[in-house]
């Protein structure tokens, strides 16, 4: 994927079913995800652009409903790319997920402090000062090399109302193509998870 850095991710607000546009540093849009509703096993779809008129991924939960639960990358020749895992126990502290490549873990994303989630819950709740937290509080997640503490991408809330927009950039120039593939559909899993989770 070649993509230009910083990419730019936005929620469309008052809509049913999630979903997500992604823009390279440019404006243009790259990626569009919507997750379906109402699965049993979580679903979605990544596209091209919002015309839906292209489809590039699906990511798909290997079990119903369950926090531990692996989801698949396929591309539209059915193959599979790779995966990616939260771990369940440790993610109730600090979201922590795995990225799976033939069920080896090959790179790891873990929430940056889990403090500023913790107190984005509790601004939230409080009148009036709740609206502001989305500026004061915006958590950072960094992708590393399994078993390092090399970052080779970060994905950041960036400050706004309604908490919708982040920021991914790439910290590692040496990756392959198909890591960054991979990389990139784990984030945007995890996105969408965490935001379930608020």
């Amino acid at each position: 994927m070649n993509a230009s850095y910083p990419l730019k991710l936005s929620f469309k607000l008052l809509a049913f079913a999630p979903q997500v546009y992604v823009k390279d540093s440019t404006g243009t849009q790259i990626l569009y995800v919507k997750q379906k509703l109402f699965k049993l096993k979580e679903a979605v779809n990544i596209y091209s652009n919002d015309s839906q008129s292209q489809q590039l991924y699906s990511i798909n939960a290997d079990r119903i409903i369950d926090f531990s639960a692996k989801y698949n990358f396929t591309d539209m020749q059915g193959s599979n790319l790779g995966a990616v895992k939260r771990q369940g126990m440790k993610s109730l502290w600090r979201a922590t997920y795995q990225i799976l490549e033939d069920d080896t873990e090959f790179f790891t994303i873990q929430e940056e402090n889990p403090w500023v989630k913790i107190g984005d819950a509790i601004l939230s709740e409080i009148p009036i000062v709740g609206i502001a937290s989305g500026y004061l509080l915006n958590p950072t997640y960094l992708v590393k090399k399994s078993g390092t503490d090399q970052v080779v991408m970060k994905l950041k809330k960036m400050p706004s109302f309604w908490g919708k927009e982040f920021e991914i950039t790439k910290e590692d120039s040496g990756l392959q193509d198909r890591e960054e593939q991979i990389i990139l559909l784990s984030i945007l899993m995890m996105v969408l998870l965490e935001r379930q989770r608020g």
